[in-house]
């Protein structure tokens, strides 16, 4: 399981006194057990993943304010917090391959138009979740009903 996998990986960057990994990877499960106990649920993967994709996404976020801000050394460090987190994701989907899958919904959802964007998107997000970018599905999704 995923989650046992990364309180591995703790214990790893522990024993390796590596203080940059250590410190992504307890974000992470705080993150995990700050969602476990909110919602008063155990996660399975899909929620790991889910977590780890919000987490990456935050911290792309603050690269492109940190470059934007002349703060390189931060934006390097939330990269190698990136570079952490994705170890934790799937193998993700390649462009082709999320375009087809847009399309192939977009056909079976009957979707003529950017009118239908919601719907669309939300069997995209079900079927893609943790299998895909999302900024990246949004933007197929936009293209597949552009007139």
């Amino acid at each position: 399981m995923l989650k046992d996998q990364i309180t591995d990986d703790m214990k790893t960057a522990m024993r390796a006194k590596d203080s940059e990994r250590l410190g992504t990877i307890r974000l992470l499960l705080a993150a995990m057990k700050q969602k476990e106990v909110d919602e008063r649920v155990t996660l399975d993967d899909m929620g790991v993943i889910a977590i780890v994709d919000k987490l990456i996404k935050q911290r792309k976020d603050s690269v492109a304010a940190y470059v934007a801000a002349a703060r390189q050394d931060l934006a390097d460090k939330e990269s190698s917090e990136i570079k952490v987190l994705e170890a934790y994701l799937p193998q993700r989907m390649s462009a082709d391959e999320v375009t087809a899958a847009v399309k192939a919904i977009v056909a079976e959802v009957g979707a003529s138009g950017p009118g239908d964007m919601g719907k669309v998107m939300g069997v995209v997000k079900t079927r893609l979740a943790g299998k895909a970018d999302m900024g990246q599905v949004s933007a197929a999704v936009k293209a597949a009903l552009a007139p």
